[in-house]
């Protein structure tokens, strides 16, 4: 099956989603079959940890097509995201015509194909498509400049680019685009315009004890339940920086490997770097909350 009929209703998306261990909202699985059936980018916004990056991941393995990840950062510029030429690989093959007597304008003819084109992902993205349209997550949007994304704003209109020495290059299938962004900087309207918007925030108990029984099967109710609660009780501090869901993976995962059963004061102590990252953050939890007993018994869930 292609991935332009994979998807048939938002209830299929939501299903098959929780079968690949990744569990959404129905607003989620809305955003997600319509841009599979409009061919729009979708934009997903939220704190960081909440599951914006695995979507692309899922929906890849769901389409059983390729991944194609750009992963922005201060200073990418079109040339990284796009293509480089093979400078090195050039020169030997300018070599070996020279040998051959080659005049130089056929040289230059030959050297500027494209196995000599070193492909970055969205290049790759526009060619891979070809075969089987592939999945392009433009991970982290908002660590790029505003020159880099004023640039993508022309790829993702119409997926073609034109490379002087060879011409345009078309993609025969719209790779399928999950742009994320953990909102460190506002993204220009224009970039959002093109793509189909959602906010993922953090889960609900219910939601987040569902993930956590989903992705750690061999968690036991009762420490699944505790983690759950002691994560929905910690981000209403005011953390630097809140933990998210996958901070809760990661300390669920941990506490198996430790053989707990159930949440006591001594583990959080010895695990809470699975869920602070930063230093400040684990002083003011251990001066405001920890100090105090009723509160660690809220917090642990053994509050009468």
């Amino acid at each position: 099956m292609t991935t332009e009929s994979y998807f048939e209703s938002i209830e299929q998306v939501a299903e098959e989603l929780a079968a690949a261990h990744y569990i959404a909202d129905r607003a989620l699985a809305t955003v997600l079959f319509l841009a599979h059936r409009l061919q729009k980018p979708v934009f997903l916004e939220g704190e960081p940890g909440v599951g914006k990056t695995e979507v692309g991941i899922v929906m890849a393995s769901l389409f059983n097509t390729q991944l194609i990840r750009l992963q922005c950062y201060e200073g990418l510029d079109a040339s990284t995201a796009l293509y480089e030429w093979n400078y090195p690989k050039q020169l030997l093959h300018i070599r070996l015509e020279e040998q051959k007597k080659t005049g130089k304008e056929e040289i230059e003819r030959l050297i500027y194909g494209e196995e000599f084109l070193i492909k970055r992902p969205l290049l790759e993205a526009i060619l891979s498509s070809n075969e089987k349209a592939p999945v392009l997550l433009i991970d982290e949007i908002d660590r790029s400049d505003e020159e880099f994304e004023a640039f993508l704003l022309e790829v993702l209109s119409d997926f073609q680019i034109t490379i002087p020495e060879i011409g345009t290059l078309k993609a025969n299938q719209k790779p399928m685009v999950v742009v994320t962004s953990n909102r460190t900087r506002d993204v220009h309207d224009a970039l959002k315009r093109r793509c189909l918007y959602h906010w993922i925030d953090y889960p609900s108990f219910d939601k987040e004890y569902r993930i956590v029984t989903t992705r750690v099967p061999k968690i036991e109710a009762k420490l699944a339940k505790q983690v759950t609660h002691f994560m929905q009780q910690i981000r209403s501090l005011d953390f630097f920086k809140k933990p998210g869901v996958s901070e809760t993976l990661d300390w669920a995962m941990a506490l198996i490997n430790m053989q707990r059963k159930y949440l006591d004061e001594e583990v959080v102590r010895e695990t809470l770097g699975c869920i602070l990252k930063y230093q400040d953050d684990i002083k003011r939890f251990t001066a405001e909350i920890w100090a105090d007993q009723e509160r660690r018994a809220e917090y642990l869930g053994t509050a009468p």
